[in-house]
């Protein structure tokens, strides 16, 4: 059986939710406690790494954990072992238990925490609600001859050049002559050296983002049947690969607050919630952030959301979300435990794609810390 790398591991973690998009100043993500450069066969996937969660990942043999919530969140001065977070990490270390954590660049990430969220509570068409991330597109332009052109859009296809929205493999070309002498010392793949060739040839035309600009181009030189390609490299006005916090999308039917509220409850798995706005108001758009939403309530409210659905909503910032005529259903935190099935079905399902034998395991420990009485 193929023995697999921590790294090959979160290498494919991070081509669904790379660090890039993570939208917190100085978010402490990635590998936080121990060692990636050794085998893993078994991840535990976590929304937090407390104490019972590290004995879990013992007692399955777990060579890793993938958590949501990064265990080092400050800047350690010390680090002891007689008090509670030292003793953590020195069980985590002695037991040679790595811990990679993904933050807000997973609440970000398509098909990460808020997509989760939304998916739990059934909203329809659906956006980004906060746009956190983009990139600026890059056009290539390259000179080939015509009977390698099919060949070389393949490739630049391959990876991942010419995606526009939903559609790939996206492309221009145009006929015409191209012209040239070679020099000696050269090798032409047509023509004499010191003769001037005339060839039939067409100019390929690609977009990408930049962040894969030295891949394409990679691509396109091993690909090109020239020793010295010509091609135009450019970057454009426009942007690609949106990204965001927060989605807003809405429900099948309308329902009253009250109607909705018990809707999230159930369907989030809380024993309780607070709400703002009246029970009866009628409600079918709906913003959701996952955690912590204080900040967004404005947002929500610009975006034409009927109620916003976060946690940790403080007294004050309800008060002014009431008169400005914004619902709020606050189900908690801890919500974003949605985090653990989601992550350990898609990584589960990516690494069948690679072949990496190596099994997610959701974590069972439950870390909400509030008690309803």
């Amino acid at each position: 059986m193929k023995v697999v790398n921590g790294h090959e591991i979160i290498q494919l973690f991070e081509s669904w939710s790379p660090k890039k998009y993570a939208c917190m100043p100085n978010d402490p993500i990635g590998l936080a406690i121990g060692t990636l450069n050794k085998s893993v066969s078994k991840v535990l996937v976590t929304l937090d790494v407390t104490d019972a969660v590290v004995d879990e990942a013992i007692a399955n043999g777990c060579e890793l954990i993938l958590a949501h919530h990064p265990p080092i969140f400050m800047k350690l001065s010390n680090l002891r072992t007689d008090n509670p977070q030292g003793k953590l990490y020195e069980k985590l270390i002695k037991n040679d238990i790595a811990v990679y954590a993904a933050h807000t660049n997973l609440d970000v990430a398509p098909g990460g925490v808020n997509d989760l969220l939304a998916d739990a509570i059934g909203l329809v068409d659906r956006q980004i609600l906060e746009h956190t991330y983009n990139e600026q597109l890059m056009k290539l332009a390259v000179f080939v001859p015509t009977m390698h052109a099919e060949e070389l859009r393949t490739v630049l296809s391959k990876v991942g050049a010419g995606q526009i929205g939903l559609y790939d493999s996206c492309s221009f070309t145009t006929s015409g002559e191209g012209r040239f002498r070679a020099l000696e010392g050269a090798n032409p793949f047509l023509g004499e050296v010191g003769e001037i060739e005339v060839a039939d040839e067409v100019k390929v035309e690609v977009v990408f983002p930049s962040s894969i600009k030295n891949k394409v181009l990679k691509a396109m030189l091993n690909a090109h049947p020239y020793e010295e390609p010509a091609y135009d490299l450019w970057a454009l006005d426009l942007q690609a690969n949106e990204q965001g916090l927060g989605r807003i999308g809405k429900l099948p039917k309308p329902m009253t607050l009250k109607e909705f509220a018990q809707h999230v409850k159930v369907q989030l798995d809380v024993p309780a919630l607070r709400v703002v706005g009246e029970l009866d108001a009628i409600v079918q758009k709906v913003a959701i952030v996952g955690g912590d939403g204080n900040k967004y309530t404005r947002t929500a409210k610009f975006a034409g959301a009927d109620v916003f659905v976060t946690g940790d909503i403080g007294f004050h910032v309800a008060q002014d979300a009431e008169v400005n005529g914004l619902n709020i259903v606050d189900p908690g935190h801890h919500v974003e435990k949605v985090m653990i099935k989601g992550v350990a079905e898609k990584m589960t399902a990516m690494c069948a794609e690679k072949r990496l034998p190596v099994a997610f395991i959701s974590s069972t420990i439950h870390t909400e810390p509030f008690k309803f009485i």
